[in-house]
């Protein structure tokens, strides 16, 4: 497939990516280009902002949660040659798993789907100093990937000096500046804290920022980069259709996943694997229904915010009597980070406030005032439940609440220490714990879960 993409990366985190990112992806759309980004690593902010602030669809990929081949094959998903992919780095180029290996990194995503790459260096309080810097990424660079540069935080005075000494030097295309603008700040925010008068004024940042970025980088110069890329040939290992969900339209078990201001970290591809395993998926809302979907067969809960709707979950009280009374039942349930928290007696807040939840988890959930844990974990189980005997799934912890008893059914791993330790509480039904999950990581997890879903609704069915 002959798509046009372009990476927007960096040499480490709070250089202007995210800033640049978005002022392209508005800019791109502003000229009726069919755009559509992806992240890179487990972020769902970033893809919550582009869908719901530019209007665009966004989701993630990552090499250490997927490799190589299902990471191109997850990337072509879904895709036409009409489509212009922007792909937002994370972190520095090259800085991947635990900082020190490639997987995960920006430049693997960026080698794995050829893409060419756009550094945006931070140049504030820098000199021709930017001109040795530049020149160790190029050096480091082995594939040849980065085919621009966008200098952010710099004078157009300047940005005129440096910008033919750059090219001259280093016969790299220098693409354009940005000054800096205290006044406006495009950045990952908390998606649950956005009102409506909010989103309207950061659209209009936006829309300035994009309009500055028109002005003052060569946008038709990145489009050519971005033509420049080669067609991408999958391999389709690891993602072709599943027989398992042959024949079951009319008839699928539904999965309901709860989805409000609350609770709202879901990867695409998780929910969509779920719909590819043979389930329909509808949404609903633990801070405003009054009770589950009817006929739902399974329940998922996400991560989210449950911290700061701890009054309205604390005060609806159908819903978390219908919670309860699914999960007695034996309703099969996977709850994630927020969603677990929910499904606890009580969350205490930041003031040392109880709030009583769910009631499913016997435990409490406190504020602890700094990261408790962080970062990618595989996941095997003790004994077997949702994954086949041996197999890990991989995901990713960042929480700053804890629990009173996280779980002792799993052991999580860190890749790159080996440290282990226990968590999550499963059963033949449930699944509830702090971890993020990513499906593709290990298909049977959600292909089980639509089967235990099936087995659910066929027993409520009249004989």
């Amino acid at each position: 497939m002959k798509l046009n993409r372009i990476m927007i990366a960096a040499p480490k985190s709070g250089s202007g990516k995210t800033t640049i990112t978005c002022a392209l992806l508005k800019a791109l759309k502003n000229r009726g280009e069919q755009v559509v980004s992806y992240k890179c690593g487990p972020d769902y902010i970033d893809p919550m902002f582009h869908e719901k602030v530019i209007g665009i669809p966004s989701k993630n990929l990552d090499t250490f949660f997927t490799g190589a081949d299902v990471t191109r094959e997850l990337f072509l998903k879904n895709r036409t040659e009409k489509d212009f992919v922007v792909m937002e780095g994370v972190m520095g180029l090259f800085d991947g798993l635990g900082g020190i290996r490639e997987e995960g990194s920006s430049y693997h995503l960026a080698k794995v789907t050829e893409t060419p790459i756009v550094l945006v260096i931070d140049a504030k309080g820098m000199g021709r100093s930017v001109i040795p810097m530049l020149a160790g990424f190029l050096a480091y660079d082995k594939e040849h990937l980065i085919r621009g540069v966008i200098l952010n935080k710099m004078s157009k005075s300047y940005y005129e000096i440096i910008k033919p000494m750059i090219e001259d030097e280093l016969s790299i295309r220098v693409l354009g500046f940005l000054p800096d603008q205290k006044d406006i700040r495009i950045e990952s925010r908390h998606l649950g804290l956005v009102i409506p008068n909010e989103l309207a004024d950061i659209q209009k940042q936006l829309q300035v920022i994009s309009e500055e970025l028109e002005t003052t980088v060569d946008v038709d110069a990145i489009k050519h980069i971005a033509e420049q890329a080669s067609a991408l040939m999958g391999t389709h290992k690891g993602m072709s259709g599943d027989s398992y969900a042959e024949g079951k339209k009319g008839g699928r078990p539904v999965i309901a996943v709860a989805k409000d201001e609350a609770f709202c970290f879901y990867y695409e591809d998780n929910l969509l694997m779920l719909q590819e395993k043979g389930a329909e998926i509808i949404y609903f809302s633990p801070v405003h229904d009054t009770k589950l979907p009817d006929n739902c067969d399974a329940l998922l809960i996400g991560g989210g915010y449950p911290e700061l709707y701890v009054n309205e979950l604390g005060q609806n009280a159908s819903m978390k009597n219908a919670m309860k009374k699914a999960f007695d039942k034996g309703m099969p349930i996977v709850a994630e980070c927020g969603g677990f928290m929910y499904l606890h007696d009580a969350i205490i807040d930041k003031n040392g406030v109880s709030h009583a939840m769910v009631g499913v988890v016997p435990a409490t959930c406190e504020y602890k005032g700094k990261l408790v844990r962080f970062g990618y974990i595989e996941i095997k189980e003790k004994q077997r439940y949702f994954l086949l005997e041996g197999e890990l799934i991989k995901g990713h912890e960042f929480h700053y609440y804890d629990s009173t008893d996280n779980g002792e059914n799993c052991i999580a791993t860190k890749p790159t220490t080996g440290r282990e330790y226990s968590c999550v509480m499963a059963g033949e039904s449930y699944w509830l714990g702090f971890p993020h999950l990513y499906y593709p990581s290990n298909p049977f997890f959600a292909e089980n879960f639509v089967k235990k879903a099936e087995e659910y609704k066929k027993g409520k069915e009249p004989v």
